[in-house]
């Protein structure tokens, strides 16, 4: 089954159809603009003719002139008039074709961003985030050139072609045949080097996707890099994608270097030959063709031909495109594997069920099996297990960012999957192990995804967290910059803000994922008196490896290998003598 991606450039201009007015306004200036360009030779030609005393018979004909004075002032003025409406249709297409290009390029970028965004998270896992940035930038990118360069030198090649074919043929058939010999073996080489030419730009859109993906990873994890003095190894690494994406283009340069000298040989053939044989034709007096049709056809050949190894050029643009818009459109065009439910609730409880759940990973084991739960507004459960035991990927499920696959999840006896995404995740705040801060202010990050706060708000909010007297000890404050990814604050700032981040949210449903794992003991025992008070009255979620954090839970949940191993209370479990309680003894004389 063929899909948008088999006919990239065709689903470019189907995408255009919006700016349809824009874009037949710029083509018709481009057309008009060009056969005003490919006046000079007829003027030329008739100036040549006039001061030979055989002016144009239409000149007398139409205006009067028939002294060769008058003509060629009347020719004079011709020119000025026609070099004024093609600069005039010149600004009219460059600027429509530049503020085309330009609205397209926005629109697909937030278009292409938005669906992205909405995909599931296994297709970010999958994907490799310095490609996706080379898609939204270098691929839009290449379209834009495109829309503001290359299309309208289509349009002007087209329009050179029949322009300068009909002229000549109705100065000289002969000579207007030899004249284009050369252009059924031109284009026939063009199709030939764009059939040869595609592969190699299909590869250098992956190779350069694999280089900002190199250099992405790198920048990103830089503090790991300098912590582990791998300085080389990267280098060497970049050095590699580097070297790949270089020796694609060299690839894709072999061919392209060769095209126009091959070009240019056809093309001196046509034009040496029409200039040989027509000016025998003048020579021998055959009365064919006058002095100022012979230059005509010297002038109009060279303009009909030699713009002709620009194809060559036009070709590459045109494949480098087409590669952009089959990887832009990839993305435009895919699918969420989680589809968004129907139903909107405007007030949610906060009573979980979890029905005989399970979950496996693609191409992976079962991680999650026959997991039974039934989570009570208000009511706090602590989950603890080891490493791989299934309790980061239980969150997530309940965030929809992967579907179950068995069973079913409910909030408030409604199935999620039949609730709206956004709904669902609005009424969940998180508090990640994982924390990802913005670059900007501690007040943008502590209110990111929340809808306008007062100070007051935010500044109770953050000492909730813990984190008021460390902010208010900086020179901005609140305005003070965290730095890409919150790299100017310690791991246990970021997990305050984080925290900070959840209270400000104020939802119904609280997950804390390692929350306080960056912090040391004495803050945590402060942050859990007020996540204790936060938790009132909400369904709380606690994954803890500190054990302290969730002992005054209303329920602790084991997980083992995929499956709720123990379940009750503190107590309850400590005389089960299981897991939870040798886990329990080892941290207890740890402390």
């Amino acid at each position: 089954m063929e899909n948008s991606t088999d006919r990239p450039m065709f689903r470019l201009f189907a995408y255009l159809e919006k700016y349809r007015f824009s874009l037949w306004f710029s083509s018709i200036s481009a057309v008009v603009n060009k056969a005003f360009d490919l006046m000079p030779p007829i003027l030329t030609a008739w100036i040549i003719d006039s001061v030979s005393h055989n002016p144009p018979v239409w000149i007398a004909d139409w205006f009067g002139y028939t002294e060769i004075r008058s003509v060629i002032i009347f020719l004079g003025v011709l020119t000025a008039i026609i070099f004024l409406t093609e600069s005039f249709f010149e600004w009219l297409f460059q600027r429509g074709f530049l503020r085309l290009a330009q609205n397209v390029q926005h629109d697909l970028r937030v278009e292409a961003y938005d669906k992205m965004q909405k995909r599931e998270i296994s297709f970010f896992e999958n994907e490799r985030t310095g490609n996706l940035m080379s898609i939204l930038n270098n691929d839009i990118n290449q379209l834009e050139r495109f829309l503001n360069s290359s299309f309208y030198q289509i349009l002007h090649l087209i329009t050179l072609f029949i322009f300068a074919s009909v002229s000549l043929f109705l100065v000289s058939p002969k000579l207007a045949w030899i004249g284009i010999i050369p252009l059924p073996f031109i284009f026939i080489g063009s199709m030939y080097y764009q059939k040869l030419i595609s592969p190699h730009y299909q590869n250098i859109r992956q190779k350069v996707g694999a280089l900002s993906s190199r250099l992405e990873n790198n920048i990103s994890g830089i503090m790991v890099v300098k912590s582990f003095t791998a300085e080389k190894f990267e280098a060497e690494r970049v050095e590699e994608a580097s070297s790949d994406y270089r020796d694609a283009n060299f690839n894709a340069i072999r061919f392209n270097a060769l095209y126009v000298p091959l070009i240019r040989i056809l093309i001196t053939v046509g034009f040496v030959s029409v200039l040989v044989l027509g000016s025998f034709m003048i020579i021998n007096d055959t009365g064919e063709i006058t002095i100022g049709a012979l230059a005509f056809f010297s002038m109009m050949i060279q303009r009909l031909l030699w713009p002709v190894t620009g194809l060559g050029r036009i070709f590459d643009e045109y494949e480098r495109a087409k590669a952009s818009a089959r990887r832009v459109f990839k993305i435009m065009d895919g699918e969420s594997e989680i589809k968004d439910g129907d139903e909107k609730i405007d007030s949610i409880k906060g009573n979980l069920k979890l029905e005989n759940i399970a979950f496996k990973y693609e191409h992976g084991e079962s991680v999650l099996k026959r997991i039974n739960l039934d989570i009570k507004q208000g009511q706090t459960i602590g989950i603890v297990g080891s490493t791989g035991a299934g309790k980061t990927t239980l969150i997530k499920l309940l965030l929809r960012l992967y579907d179950v696959s068995e069973g079913s999840i409910s909030i408030d006896g409604m199935d999620i999957r039949k609730m709206k995404l956004e709904n669902l995740r609005r009424n969940i705040s998180l508090v990640s192990q994982d924390v990802y801060m913005f670059h900007g202010t501690i007040r943008e990050n502590i209110c990111y995804g929340t809808e306008l706060k007062s100070e007051e708000e935010i500044m109770a909010a953050a000492q909730k967290a813990e984190l008021h007297d460390f902010v208010i000890s900086l020179e901005k404050g609140y305005d003070s910059i965290v730095g890409e990814r919150g790299i100017k604050l310690s791991g246990g700032q970021r997990q305050r803000l984080s925290i900070a981040r959840a209270i400000l949210k104020n939802a119904p449903i609280l997950i804390l994922d390692e929350a306080t794992s960056a912090v040391d003991m004495e803050t945590e025992r402060a942050i859990q008196e007020n996540l204790m008070e936060l938790a009132i009255g909400k369904t709380a979620l606690v994954i803890a490896h500190r054990l302290s954090t969730i002992r005054n839970a209303d329920e602790i949940i084991v997980l083992h290998q995929g499956i709720v191993k123990e379940q009750g209370t503190h107590q309850e479990l400590i005389q089960e003598k299981g897991i939870y309680a040798d886990l329990w003894k080892v941290q207890f004389l740890r402390e």
